[in-house]
């Protein structure tokens, strides 16, 4: 795609997208009622090779919602349910010990573990221990596990999506900042409406047994992916991006006073390639050739919301992350 005039295979293949997408929604609406913005968050992480982060109490459909993505897109899909006794070779696999009948020789073969497929669901990331969570985190980066010397490459596309209770922190073990940093998106579900509600009960305790259609494959997902990449970005767009995040950093002199005030870490370089990135898809999901400094706004929150860290005074204060962000957004 040129900085001009896109070719026509790609511009082909953003209508295709947005036909893809609004089955995709379609299907996903059988069963979820509302939260029409994270499934959109969901997808435009999905299409930018990020993972999410999903924060809710419990019941809010969590696990459900990406159930139901992972059964509508044709894809390999694993839960693993994190426990404070979860090992890493649980969530990686293990060598085991053969006989061949024949030779009587003995061979260790590899045993794949539940992280081999193209979605993951980590259930309460928050329950285990740091040297478990830092398999998973380590799989998300690299795309790559090593066991006993070898390596092996994940599937593609590879997508992680951990869920996090805010309430019962007791006997959890928080995710440290550099691999809170890993994740693109940490989305937040609210509870239901009213509507929303009414719909949800009527729905769930009846006999309405939705049956759900596979509308993308891992390849055409890929391509997609590909596609987003492609997408040109104005050089004032990026600047932008960037001004936002040296605003979350107290070290910047040009940081405005009350992030000087109340932060103690603003948002690494990461931060800036997200924002662009989800820019871009956000863009030809819409149908746009190239994205806009609104689009950039539009991804601020669920970006920058588990990069910034504020200090002792914000909190005698009441101001949170969310609070500076804002503020950072209407200023930029």
């Amino acid at each position: 795609m040129s900085n001009s005039i896109p070719e026509s295979n790609d511009v082909q293949l953003v209508e295709q997208l947005n036909n893809k997408i609004t089955e995709v929604k379609s299907e996903i609406a059988k069963v979820i009622v509302g939260q029409d913005e994270i499934i959109n968050q969901l997808l435009i992480s999905l299409l930018s090779r990020g993972h999410c982060l999903l924060v809710g109490v419990p019941g809010l459909a969590k696990t459900l919602l990406i159930k139901t993505l992972a059964e509508v897109l044709d894809l390999k899909f694993n839960r693993i349910q994190f426990t404070p006794d979860l090992m890493p070779s649980d969530i990686t696999g293990t060598d085991i010990l053969e006989e061949d009948q024949s030779t009587k020789k003995r061979n260790f073969r590899f045993i794949s573990g539940p992280i081999f497929s193209n979605i993951i669901l980590a259930d309460e990331i928050n329950r285990t221990p740091p040297k478990t969570q830092s398999a998973l985190l380590e799989a998300m980066q690299e795309h790559k596990v090593t066991a006993a010397g070898q390596t092996y490459q994940l599937p593609e596309p590879f997508f992680v999506l951990a869920t996090q209770n805010p309430i019962e922190q007791e006997g959890t073990y928080p995710l440290p900042e550099a691999q809170l940093d890993r994740f693109m998106f940490n989305l937040w579900l609210d509870y239901p409406s009213k509507e929303e509600e009414v719909k949800i009960v009527q729905t769930t305790t009846s006999e309405y047994k939705p049956t759900l259609k596979k509308v993308l494959s891992a390849d055409e997902i890929i391509s997609f992916q590909d596609l987003v990449r492609k997408v040109p970005v104005a050089p004032n767009v990026i600047e932008f991006a960037v001004k936002v995040t040296n605003m979350t950093r107290p070290v910047n002199e040009n940081s405005p006073k009350y992030v000087k005030d109340w932060v103690t870490w603003g948002a690494g370089p990461r931060a800036s390639q997200y924002l662009v990135m989800a820019a871009k898809t956000k863009s030809i999901l819409q149908g746009r050739f190239t994205p806009n400094i609104d689009d950039i706004k539009s991804s601020m929150l669920p970006v920058l919301r588990h990069r910034i860290i504020t200090n002792f005074s914000a909190e005698a204060e009441g101001i949170k992350s969310i609070d500076v962000i804002k503020r950072i957004e209407g200023e930029a």
